[in-house]
């Protein structure tokens, strides 16, 4: 997809599995399995899916999955699984080395979209970007350093103490243009600060959604996360964000979907459902 001067890449890591009662808060099973079968320990399967930004003498990448710094128990829990889609093949396929990646905007710093920022390379631990700038959102950063004890287990230091200690991480403070035709839209239902990138020419228009509408079965205004720090906080912000992305036709891209990469969408008897789905 090109919007303005960028060509848009959907990159995808590999796959997790999350607890379904936990993705879907307050809707029951029955519902919610209909459309995300569980597994025997009640996982359902999620998508890493990143997006790679190139233009404008950039290529910029927004979130990078769990990365591969897992020992056998965790990737056991979360049910890793990068034997069909890993970052670093998927890069290459897309024509990238990790040296030329310019950019990184971190939508938040939990495991799941900043896992892949760091590697291990002769046991010693690296950034994955090397010349990469990484953008976060600077109070989601003061919270990030001082976690609650219920999403403490979500931010791993790994992922980003190193890029703070090189000089890497750069803090964006709210909402904001960052580079030519690309600004953040900031949610603070999930958590402290998340930042949606937007991706604009004036005419067409592209919302990484992040975890704010983690797959479409999330679409419905009450389909909210049990992971959310405020879920009241972001029902407000879907029912602000969702129905200008209809109006407008602004592309709205999933990371977590397992099968849908991004959807327009329209509104019916029942609020928001897809219109068509787009591939990247």
């Amino acid at each position: 997809m090109k919007i303005g001067n960028y060509e848009l890449t959907s990159i995808d890591t590999g796959r997790f599995w999350l607890d379904g009662g936990a993705m879907f808060g307050v809707v029951p099973w029955v519902f919610w399995s209909k459309t995300n079968p569980p597994d025997e320990r009640q996982r359902i399967q999620l998508a890493a899916r990143c997006l790679l930004i190139r233009g404008e003498g950039k290529t910029i990448l927004v979130d990078n999955g769990n990365g591969e710094k897992w020992n056998d128990k965790i990737k056991e829990i979360y049910r890793l699984d990068n034997s069909h889609h890993e970052l670093m093949k998927s890069l290459s396929a897309a024509g990238v080395k990790p040296e030329e990646i310019t950019d990184v905007i971190l939508t938040h710093l939990h495991f799941d979209h900043a896992g892949g920022s760091t590697r291990i390379v002769n046991g010693v631990l690296e950034p994955t970007f090397p010349n990469a700038a990484h953008y976060v959102q600077k109070a989601h950063w003061e919270a990030s350093q001082h976690p609650t004890d219920r999403d403490r287990a979500s931010f791993m230091k790994d992922d980003y103490m190193v890029l703070h200690e090189r000089g890497m991480l750069k803090f964006v403070d709210g909402e904001k243009e960052i580079f030519p035709g690309i600004s953040v839209l900031v949610c603070n239902g999930h958590t402290t600060a998340q930042q949606l990138p937007k991706i604009s020419d004036g005419k067409n228009t592209l919302l990484f959604l992040c975890d704010l509408v983690p797959t479409t079965s999330h679409i419905p205004f009450p389909y909210i996360m049990g992971y959310d720090l405020r879920p009241l906080v972001t029902l407000e912000e879907k029912k602000k964000i969702l129905p200008q992305a209809a109006q407008e036709g602004w592309t709205l891209f999933f990371e977590h979907d397992p099968d849908t990469v991004a959807v327009r969408l329209q509104k019916s008897d029942k609020g928001y459902g897809i219109l068509e789905k787009i591939s990247l």
